[in-house]
This record gives structure tokens, sequence and C-alpha cells, in this order.
């Protein structure tokens, strides 16, 4: 008797491309409403000290080709200035609903203005001021002084007569680009006998932020 019922695996042979595997699940979880907020992921990044701190963050963007996700955020919190000293970071999708992982390890980069522009637009327009008032990761006096300092941020983008200012992205919000050079697949398998595979790439950084990048190279991993 095989007590390994073979409820989800990886296909047999590894593909080249674990990123479009990594996609399809992604976009599948998103589409069937799998999973509550199936674009969270876990961000891990070190300060000066290595110390590790970890948060949520929503993916926004999933690219496969050329390889790299996006996320959002205000520049001068703790993630966004311990990326500026070390771009080293790690992700993980994780939706247990469906059994499965993705845990990505990647150089971060800020996003192209043009990238952070578009999408900054897309946000409401209280998010789009809240991102002018919070000065992400700072202490504050109480919950009422926050409250005071984002309604002064909102007033200044009222005029007089009621009318409602455009609200331009803040040149310290925007967007950070994770490039993958190790990505791990997981699914779950009956009594803890999971599937499991990592690939690897070798990734060097060019001049305009990008990346050029080589093969990814695969193996199974026990469980």
């Amino acid at each position: 008797m095989n007590i390994f019922e073979e409820r989800n695996l990886l296909p047999e042979t590894l593909p080249d491309s674990p990123m479009h595997l990594a996609k399809e699940w992604f976009n599948k979880t998103s589409e069937d409403g799998w999973q509550p907020n199936p674009n969270a992921m876990t961000l891990s990044t070190v300060d000066k000290y290595n110390t590790p701190s970890s948060r949520i963050v929503l993916c926004k963007y999933f690219k496969p080709d050329p390889g790299y996700v996006v996320f959002f955020t205000n520049y001068n919190s703790r993630k966004g200035q311990e990326i500026k000293k070390n771009s080293e970071v790690s992700l993980v999708f994780h939706w247990d609903n469906i059994g499965r992982q993705v845990r990505i390890k990647g150089k971060a980069v800020f996003s192209p203005s043009s990238e952070s522009d578009e999408y900054f637009a897309s946000r409401n327009r209280g998010s789009q001021i809240s991102a002018w008032g919070s000065n992400q990761s700072q202490s504050v006096k109480s919950r009422e002084s926050l409250v005071n300092q984002m309604n002064k941020i909102f007033d200044e983008f009222n005029t007089n007569d009621g009318q409602k200012n455009k609200v331009p992205r803040p040149p310290h919000w925007g967007g950070i680009r994770v490039w993958a050079h190790e990505i791990e697949l997981w699914m779950d398998g009956e009594n803890r006998v999971h599937d499991r595979a990592c690939w690897t790439r070798k990734i060097q950084k060019n001049e305009d932020d990008t990346f050029s990048t080589s093969d990814w190279i695969g193996s199974r991993l026990q469980p």
C-alpha cells in the first residue's frame, strides 16, 4: 500500500523557467479566490547589524521574464532604508488553502520613475494623500497626533472652494523590484512527503538598475 497519496506534484522534469510556473500559481490563486490576499508576501531585510526584520507587503507586479516581482512602499521606511544599505532580500508567498509556497531570494532595486508614477496614479485619492502624510516607521506621540498630521495633509490638497487638486507621487514613495537569483517551489504532500525544488541563477547588475541573468539550474529537494 502506498501511503503517500500524490495530490500535488511538480513536473517530473523540472521546468527551465521556474518563475513562469510560480506565476501560474499566483494567477490561479488570484483568479479563483482560493486565498484571501493572494498577493501578500513576507519580505525579510537585515539592518546594519545583520538583524533580520520581516513584514507583509503586497506584490503588485509579477514578471517571470526577466524574473522579478514588484511591491510599493515609502523609501524612508525601515525596509526602504535597510534595502538601501543591503539590497539582498527574501520573499515568501504561502497559500495554505491550496498547499503551495514560493520562496524567492534576490536583489532589490528601486523601480523606474515611470513604473512608480503609473501605479501611484492608479491608487485611490485617500491612499495617495496618505503617502504624503505618513512618516512611515517613525515614532508618533499619539494616535490623535497622527490623525491631526494626516488631516493637515488632506487639507493641503483641497482648495478653498472645495476643489480637489491632483496628488503627485511623493519623491520618497515608489516601487521596489526584487530580481530573483533563487526560487524554491513547494507543494504540500500526504504524510508530510512534500514536493520541493529549488532553482538558482547568476544575476549581474547593469548601470540602469536592470540585471543580466544566466539560465536557471534546478534540483529537487527532500522535504
